[in-house]
Formats: structure tokens, C-alpha cells, sequence
């Protein structure tokens, strides 16, 4: 017989949509503690036994963020426009200098100024391919 209670963790009522993203952010955001923590575990060790266990560890937290994260897009059509929006927003942040007004920002966002799409080494200082 298990030691655990099987209805310790059951909520007194269903969750609501608007809810139930609250409470999948949360689920998110314990997502990326655990991959922080397996990198930084990685980081620290020369073990490379544990490197490849904490790295196929840490992948799969980084699946399970992406999922949570589409699954609160679909609960929450609010959070649904800011990510639509956020590749858009991004680009008019990169293509303003340092220090833009918020206005300034959204004037290029809305008139479509940003340059293309940087890949990812831009944003990190990297030069592109």
C-alpha cells in the first residue's frame, strides 16, 4: 500500500482557463530553476558521466518549458498577443540605439523599421554567418 496520500495535491474545484495559466507560469518558471541549476551543475564539475546526464536532464526541462509555454499562449489570449508581438518588439528594441524612448520604440515597432531578423550570436555580440 503506498505511504502517500493519492489526494493530498487535488484542488477543491476546477480551474478556470485564466487560472490554470496562472498556475503553469508557475510550473514554468520551476522548469527554468531546474535547468539553471543542472547547467550550472555542468558547469561545475568535470565528471563527464554526470556532464551527459545533467545535459539530456537539462534539454528535457527546456522541452518541458516550450510546452508550458505554448499551452498558457492557447489558455490565455492576452499572453497569446504579447507573444505574437514580443519577435516584432524585439526587433524594434535592436534597431534603436542604446538608451531609445519607450515611444521611440514603439513608433518603429508599429511602422515595421526594424531591420530582418537578427539570429540569436547577434543579440550575443557574435558575428553572423
Amino acid at each position: 500500500m503506498p505511504e502517500t496520500n493519492p489526494f493530498a495535491y487535488n484542488a477543491p474545484r476546477k480551474l478556470t482557463d485564466q487560472e490554470l495559466a496562472r498556475a503553469l507560469r508557475l510550473d514554468a518558471m520551476a522548469e527554468l530553476d531546474a535547468m539553471n541549476v543542472y547547467e550550472a551543475h555542468m558547469e561545475a564539475t568535470d565528471n563527464e558521466d554526470a556532464r551527459k546526464v545533467l545535459a539530456f536532464i537539462a534539454r528535457d526541462e527546456k522541452e518541458h518549458y516550450a510546452l508550458f509555454q505554448e499551452l498558457i499562449r492557447r489558455l490565455d489570449g492576452d499572453q497569446a498577443e504579447e507573444i505574437d508581438g514580443a519577435p516584432i518588439k524585439l526587433d524594434a528594441i535592436l534597431s534603436q540605439p542604446l538608451g531609445a524612448s519607450q515611444e521611440r520604440v514603439d513608433a518603429a515597432a508599429a511602422a515595421g523599421d526594424a531591420p530582418e531578423r537578427p539570429g540569436i550570436g547577434s543579440l550575443l555580440g557574435e558575428p553572423q554567418t
